[in-house]
This record gives structure tokens, C-alpha cells and sequence, in this order.
């Protein structure tokens, strides 16, 4: 089981700020196909990956890192100074 949490337009588009996930993935990318066959709304949110980052247990990763052992996987869109 693992904490997904969304911000910004991603949990707008979800509809929650975060979940617990009953997961097979080895990495955030296959997190990321589960998440989007479960519904059109996951898939909509995650149809540009290059329009978001990830955090693994608050540590900022690419989607190619492995969730072996994690506890949360946040979902959010670049921040932007100003």
C-alpha cells in the first residue's frame, strides 16, 4: 500500500487530494499506467508526464525511480518563480 498525493491542477482533475494505492509497481512509471487504466479522469491527468514532477517520500525523482520501500508518491505540476 502507498500514499499517492496530488496537487494543484492534478488532484483538480482527480477529484481527491490523496489515496492509499494497492500497488504492484516497481516504479512511479508503472504507477502512473495503473493509475491511468483505472479511470478516464486518472488518464487525463497523467496524458502529459512532461507537464508534471514527482516526488518520492519528499524527494524529487523521475519517473523512472523505483518505489521499492516507499511510503508516499506525490503528483504536482512545475513550480514557477514570481
Amino acid at each position: 500500500m502507498i500514499e499517492v498525493v496530488y496537487f494543484a491542477w492534478v488532484r483538480e482533475r482527480i477529484g481527491l487530494p490523496r489515496e492509499r494505492v494497492e500497488t504492484t509497481a516497481r516504479t512511479v512509471a508503472e504507477l502512473v499506467e495503473e493509475l491511468k487504466a483505472r479511470e478516464e479522469r486518472y488518464a487525463l491527468a497523467f496524458s502529459d508526464l512532461s507537464a508534471l514532477r514527482v516526488a518520492v517520500d519528499q524527494e524529487l525523482t523521475g519517473f523512472d525511480a523505483s518505489l521499492a520501500g516507499a511510503r508516499e508518491v506525490a503528483f504536482f505540476p512545475p513550480m514557477t518563480g514570481g
